[in-house]
């Protein structure tokens, strides 16, 4: 399942130029993230408020849409309407610029541009669990390399001096397309037997390993099995398509089999302009699996394998789509030392046995069910969307994080999960057994 899904965005507006991100003193800086769902998430500052982004090079403007209760102050606004993907077609929003836009220590500008979303039903802060204010795109890999260290969560941001060093030299090196502020690759698509050169988007907002668009793939055949899907949310709503394994994926030397592909349906994409010959999208799921460095300026993207280079592909095998909904005060039984009071007559030492335990007042996070896909495992076992999750294999939700809500929903195929939920107020019970809808085929 996809958590998240890179937003494409055209702007009604003129868009002016901006000088972009510097560097304090030419010194590169080093910026921590967090990594969930196969996303990254960066700490910003915005004319002084601390926030947190979504990093998307799938985006070519920085994009604000939720504030979670904090206060900026914009900068000389104007209003504006937004077209992306999704099912409608127009959002209304703000443009606010000359804003000071801060990422980690010593990498900022200090005339940035935000588009301000004010749909408020637009956050996907209960897809990912933590808030989630906005995105970033282009403009933070505008004018420095920048390295992603997928194991370590964290970026750096290099020197203009130090990418035409050759420092990278452990790195494989792979040309670059920069178009309408996004970068393209050349990738090869083998959905069965015939490989094919792709021009597709590198998209780091993108959490799965390949998106394909069928209609701009000549001759283009569903692999079977596929499943119709929730691919994820965009600006413009809700977007479908079907899911199926291909045989595999190439960049240069590295060759990726059985990755799966997700292909969102005619209507998501009808109002993209797509730029010329592409194909689709390289996701995160890929990306994850090296040591990355973006390099805008030279025109080049440079990849070294981690150790996650071999991990399976893995499915949602459930058909659940789960989502955060806040966060509750639970009461914890905590065992604690006695105090020892003494000694009776006969020398035997006598403890205050009421303070060996006491309540701890502890916020737990709060799960439900935002979707049951059809003919799928947990539908089949009668979960329905808004259902209160409970417990999980016996263990409380609350203590469990959503990316490993998510991962025990990938466990491997003959595995039965069992749910407690929540319906209306009264309990249900569930057990569902896992098996991978999309396996691969050689033959259709």
């Amino acid at each position: 399942m996809k958590f998240f899904v890179s937003i494409f965005m055209l702007v009604t507006t003129l868009l002016h130029s901006q000088q972009g991100f510097g560097l304090a003193g030419g010194k590169k800086a080093t910026i921590p993230f967090k990594f969930i769902n196969n996303l990254i998430f960066i700490p910003v500052q915005i004319n002084g408020v601390d926030l947190t982004f979504l990093l998307d090079s799938g985006v070519n403007e920085t994009i604000l849409f939720s504030l979670d209760e904090r206060e900026v102050n914009f900068n000389d606004i104007e209003k504006i309407k937004f077209s992306g993907l999704g099912e409608t077609k127009n959002i209304e929003g703000l443009r606010s610029d000359n804003n000071t836009m801060t990422i980690g220590k010593g990498f900022s500008d200090p005339k940035h541009t935000v588009f301000i979303i004010l749909d408020e039903s637009i956050n996907f802060s209960s897809h990912v669990g933590i808030p989630v204010h906005g995105i970033i795109g282009y403009q933070f890999f505008a004018n420095h390399a920048v390295q992603i260290d997928f194991m370590a969560k964290k970026l750096t941001v290099f020197p203009k001096s130090t990418a035409s060093a050759g420092k990278f030299k452990k790195f494989t090196e792979f040309p670059l397309s920069i178009e309408g502020n996004k970068p393209y690759i050349t990738a090869g698509i083998e959905q069965k037997d015939e490989k094919r050169d792709s021009k597709m988007l590198i998209d780091l907002g993108n959490s799965d390993a390949v998106w394909l668009f069928p209609k701009l793939i000549d001759n283009f055949v569903y692999n079977r099995p596929n499943i119709y899907d929730y691919l994820g949310q965009g600006f413009n709503g809700d977007i479908f398509g079907k899911r199926s394994r291909i045989h595999r994926l190439y960049l240069g030397e590295f060759t990726f089999e059985k990755p799966i592909a997700a292909m969102p349906d005619e209507y998501s994409i009808q109002n993209l302009k797509l730029v010329p010959d592409r194909k689709g999208s390289v996701g995160s799921e890929i990306l994850r699996r090296f040591t990355v460095i973006f390099d805008y300026p030279g025109s080049r993207i440079l990849l070294k394998k981690n150790r996650h280079f071999n991990d399976l592909f893995q499915i949602n095998k459930t058909g659940l789509d789960i989502q955060h909904d806040g966060a509750t005060w639970e009461s914890d039984l905590v065992r604690v030392e006695t105090t020892k009071k003494g000694s009776d007559p006969d020398g035997i030492k006598v403890y205050d046995a009421r303070e060996g335990f006491r309540y701890n007042f502890v916020l737990r996070p709060k799960y439900s069910v935002a979707g049951c896909r059809n003919d799928s495992p947990c539908s089949e076992a009668g979960l329905l969307k808004g259902d209160k999750l409970l417990r999980i294999n016996n263990q409380k939700v609350g203590n469990m994080t959503l990316p490993q809500i998510n991962q025990l929903l990938k466990a491997p195929d003959g595995t039965r999960l069992t749910l407690k939920v929540d319906r209306k107020g009264q309990q249900f019970d569930f057990s569902i057994k896992l098996i991978d809808p999309i396996p691969y085929r050689d033959e259709n």
